[in-house]
């Protein structure tokens, strides 16, 4: 699943190239992701220029003078953006095309189907999916005494609290062990039970794993690539995810690997405690 650095990746790629762009249509071939796409989407967004490109978490948003268009690559979507001498015949799995007015056209893909563009006329921070997420973790706003102020009586282990979009949003599960081993922390460890002092190195951690992981292009495990359909490199550079049994870059130790809430845990038996 693309996560934020993805998420990011893909709106810093696409951003230069559709704000200040007048849509002139949106196709919309399949309706039926995980929330259906309004079939009248082409009629909601054709003559509206979109403003500025964010990211929310892992949802990006369109912003134009009539409302935001919320979007979320789910497991396997895709963002392309294609200019007309790129441009092919959609595909299988090409879901939705929004056309500008410069000729370019931004194609969403999502084989599973699990990703969403909705169309928000309100506040789009009060909506359903937005009202409720936490801090960026890349902001000022997060920081370890709001880790340690948020964990405190929590036992479960800190690798799901990570994960709990309500404490902070964006660090999945490739991140969390990531930033988990430049800590120093076992995953396991129960949240209430971290100190302050270690909380303030977690949140660096996450906040340069997460850096990282942007100036690499992110990670393709699978099928992530960006606007322009190229992969990601972050991969290469983990220390413990999916490393189970080769030895640690840092000690030399086998990596461990575990489950935690149906998820992949790994990490070094000897560095992190």
């Amino acid at each position: 699943m693309p996560e934020l650095p993805e998420v990011e990746v893909i709106r810093r790629g696409i951003g230069p190239h559709v704000e200040g762009q007048r849509i002139i249509d949106a196709t919309v071939r399949n309706p039926a992701l995980r929330w259906p796409v309004p079939l009248d989407l082409g009629q909601k967004l054709g003559g509206l220029t979109i403003g500025k490109v964010t990211r929310r978490a892992k949802y990006l948003l369109f912003d134009s003078s009539e409302g935001t268009l919320i979007l979320h690559l789910g497991m396997s979507g895709s963002l392309r953006l294609l200019s007309p001498a790129a441009l092919a015949p959609p595909e299988k799995h090409d879901h939705v095309d929004l056309v500008f007015d410069s000729g370019m056209v931004l194609r969403f893909r999502d084989p599973r189907r699990f990703g969403a563009l909705l169309w928000e006329t309100g506040d789009v921070m009060r909506h359903p999916l937005l009202a409720q997420l936490g801090p960026e973790p890349l902001t000022e706003a997060f920081n370890g005494d709001l880790l340690y102020q948020q964990t405190r009586g929590r036992s479960a282990g800190i690798k799901q609290v990570l994960m709990n979009s309500r404490i902070v949003v964006g660090v999945g599960n490739i991140y969390a062990n990531e930033a988990l081993f430049r800590a120093a922390i076992h995953p396991v460890t129960a949240a209430g039970r971290i100190g302050a002092r270690r909380y303030e190195t977690l949140a660096q951690a996450i906040k340069e794993i997460l850096n990282l992981a942007i100036e690499a292009g992110g990670s393709s495990l699978r099928d992530f690539v960006n606007s322009e359909g190229n992969p990601g490199y972050f991969q290469q550079q983990y220390w413990v995810y999916g490393r189970t049994g080769r030895p640690c870059r840092k000690c030399g130790i086998p990596v461990s690997h575990i489950r935690q809430g149906q998820r992949s845990s790994f990490y070094c038996p000897y560095c992190q405690k």
